[in-house]
């Protein structure tokens, strides 16, 4: 029953744009959205810090770089060596066709791995880049552990990642459009709501299988997102073994500010956590 009545809401809602829809109308692969976009994902950081002082001349790791655009456009920026690293091994035929279309073969490398132990020497990186990541790892202390060693004394770790209980936290936005709709229905519900929608598009299987496992018990639950929440951040962040440079909870609206602001409220009206990490 809500499973229906969360079907029949969803259609009173436009769904957002979204890369995956995108792809399969034919207008723009995902490997080309995030490259286009590329820009957006470090607009936060470069509030405060310069492109040449995360890119020029600099050896990086993007961690959770899904099919490469956006990893293509930090090497658009004066990179020396570029990693993109994914879990995901189908990213890595898209991410290296894009990388030789755009001429940036000669210093991208892509890594099927897991952030939490990658397997690269302490002190590789001078920039470490997590955009829209530090939500999808399943043990993000450990990959902060990681990311640490890896990282060049004086290096920077950027961090930014959309709150659990932001409108659209769950990720669920290809094909349910309803606002904050994790806090008004079950993950079973949204389990059986969205494996429905799925059988409206020709590459449902695939989403199934990247977004929904199966637990010990048989439970299907949504596997690619660990409920990052601020509070659990606050957490992280202060047991991270860095110096934290830079700091800021972006509101949804400019207006909604002051919601962005007050404890427990705030979980719902932030649009981004940002955070820059310094290796002493």
């Amino acid at each position: 029953m809500m499973t229906k009545f969360l079907l029949a809401l969803n259609r009173l809602f436009p769904l957002p744009v979204h890369p995956f829809n995108l792809q399969n109308e034919g207008k723009e692969s995902y490997a080309m959205w995030q490259y286009e976009r590329g820009g957006n994902t470090i607009a936060f950081y470069t509030e405060r810090y310069t492109t040449e002082e995360m890119f020029a001349d600099k050896t990086v790791l993007d961690v959770g770089c899904g099919a490469g655009g956006k990893t293509m456009y930090y090497a658009s920026q004066g990179v020396k060596k570029i990693v993109g690293m994914d879990i995901v091994a189908h990213y890595k035929e898209e991410a290296e066709t894009l990388a030789e279309q755009l001429g940036y073969a000669d210093r991208f490398t892509f890594v099927v791995g897991d952030a939490a132990n990658t397997g690269f020497p302490d002190n590789s990186f001078d920039t470490i880049i997590m955009n829209d990541a530090m939500e999808h790892v399943d043990r993000p202390d450990l990959v902060l552990a990681e990311v640490r060693r890896v990282l060049k004394p004086g290096g920077r770790l950027y961090v930014n990642f959309p709150p659990y209980y932001h409108p659209f936290g769950a990720h669920l936005s290809d094909l349910i459009a309803i606002p904050w709709v994790h806090m008004f229905f079950s993950e079973d519900t949204l389990v059986a709501a969205y494996k429905e929608l799925c059988k409206t598009v020709p590459d449902g299987d695939d989403r199934i299988n990247f977004r929904i496992s199966t637990n010990a018990q048989g439970k299907e639950y949504f596997s690619y997102i660990n409920h990052m929440t601020i509070k659990r951040f606050d957490g992280l962040r202060a047991n991270a073994g860095m110096k934290q440079a830079y700091y800021r909870e972006v509101p949804l609206r400019g207006f909604l500010a002051p919601l962005a602001k007050l404890p427990l409220l705030k979980e719902c009206f932030v649009k981004m956590v940002v955070c820059v990490f310094e290796k002493e």
